[in-house]
């Protein structure tokens, strides 16, 4: 089966450096799954690090990666927005195809949080993707700005009181420009799996059922007393992401 070779820098369009660690394998898939976080998070968050050691086991490669202005990659965080983070997920996507122009494998993202929004964007216009997995995935960002930092001030607060992630303007215009990505639904036609937990107080799971419902070809599975992050649930929602992903091949 296809292995996959993924090594040197990758950069966005805007020139800065994405921090990414590949987890390549090989085994019985042909699968790369591209692996997105959400707001004020990074690449090496516990729920990702379980993804990507589970897939391994299963025999599917991995990137994870950290969006513009988090975690370890370059630019600042208060440019991080919803439209940036999905020039920042195509260009990971450019790196990948351009070191693998001779492979048949197939390429997956898989956004949590805001990244599944970011996730939504850059399937509905790049047909390069072969599946998509939503892990908790934020549908109405407008909504979800307000109810989270409607009572902030932009370039007076912190997200979360998080004092490495200041709330922007930039931030809160584009949620709102973006509005929402539920009309989007219908316009994924790959594979697409939804993840959800009924805990999740970040993000209602009402938002994954919703966007599912719109989906021809989705998969909509709930993991009882789940959180927002699956701090005690990822090893469930990695053998869920993994199971589908067999069934696929």
């Amino acid at each position: 089966m296809t292995k996959w070779q993924i090594e040197g820098e990758l950069r966005n369009g805007e020139g800065e450096l994405l921090d990414f660690r590949f987890h390549g394998c090989e085994g019985d898939s042909d699968a790369l799954v591209l692996i997105g976080h959400g707001v004020t998070a990074n690449k090496d968050r516990e729920w990702a690090i379980t993804l990507s050691e589970t897939l391994a086991r299963s025999g599917v490669s991995s990137l994870r990666f950290s969006f513009a202005g988090n975690g370890q990659s370059e630019g600042a965080f208060e440019a991080s927005c919803p439209t940036k983070e999905t020039r920042d997920a195509e260009a990971v996507l450019d790196f990948v195809c351009a070191q693998n122009r001779q492979h048949k494998g197939r390429i997956l993202f898989a956004g949590h949080s805001m990244g599944a929004a970011v996730g939504v964007l850059l399937a509905a216009r790049d047909k390069r993707l072969a599946g998509l997995i939503s892990l908790a995935g934020m549908v109405h960002t407008a909504e979800f700005a307000q109810r989270k930092f409607g009572a902030q001030h932009a370039g007076a607060s912190f997200m979360w009181d998080l004092p490495l992630c200041p709330l922007s303007q930039a931030f809160l215009d584009d949620m709102e420009t973006v509005g929402s990505v539920l009309s989007l639904g219908r316009e994924i036609q790959v594979p697409w799996l939804l993840v959800h937990g009924t805990a999740d107080t970040v993000v209602p799971i009402q938002e994954s059922k919703e966007i599912a419902q719109q989906a021809p070809n989705s998969a909509f599975e709930a993991i009882p007393e789940a959180d927002h992050i699956f701090s005690t649930t990822a090893d469930e929602m990695a053998r869920i992401v993994c199971d589908w992903i067999q069934l696929q091949s």
